[in-house]
């Protein structure tokens, strides 16, 4: 297991649990929102500008990467992966972690990517585009049917897919990798 992408709806972990594989493998972590969200006021790259990124950053011979954007850059991430790690946790556990972290960084103010923080309107909308709770909401079932379908797709068939269904189940996965 050397170049690993892990994938699962907002909210799901992806981020905390891909730094914890990468930390345990010994190999650079790869925070696909800090590559998208280039600058203050939450402007994203072009189509063009963020395939590019995403191409220079997973050209490494070893490297672990965090995030969905399947339509945008999922081709060049995953035709070069080895593993796919899939957070599929239940959606109250989504749902939890989602919800409180996002009250800690509105709380705390927190700088997420170049500049950029969430708002108190994030809490309070009910916007698919505003509220990263009813996007991760709205996507859960989405994202189960997608990584669902592309375990059995044979374009993928060169990647190993860990489905990580449980809190539990990823303490013990990443337990188990940094055992090894």
């Amino acid at each position: 297991m050397r170049r690993v992408s892990v994938v699962g709806t907002a909210g799901s972990g992806k981020t905390t649990v891909g730094r914890r594989i990468a930390k345990a493998l010994g190999v650079p972590f790869v925070e696909m929102d800090a590559l998208f969200w280039h600058a203050p006021g939450w402007v994203g790259r072009d189509r063009a500008s963020f395939r590019a990124a995403v191409d220079e950053q997973t050209a490494a011979e070893a490297w672990v990467v965090d995030g969905n954007y399947s339509n945008a850059v999922q081709d060049i991430v995953w035709s070069r992966a080895d593993t796919v790690v899939w957070l599929d946790l239940p959606r109250v556990v989504v749902m939890w972690q989602v919800i409180t972290r996002t009250l800690a960084r509105v709380t705390l103010r927190r700088e997420l990517w170049n500049g950029n923080r969430e708002r108190w309107r994030n809490l309070m909308t009910l916007d698919l585009e505003d509220s990263v709770i009813v996007w991760s909401w709205h996507q859960h079932g989405r994202k189960r049917r997608e990584y669902g379908m592309a375990m059995t797709d044979r374009r993928w068939r060169h990647l190993s897919f860990v489905r990580l269904r449980s809190r539990g189940q990823v303490h013990r996965f990443v337990r188990g990798l940094q055992s090894s």
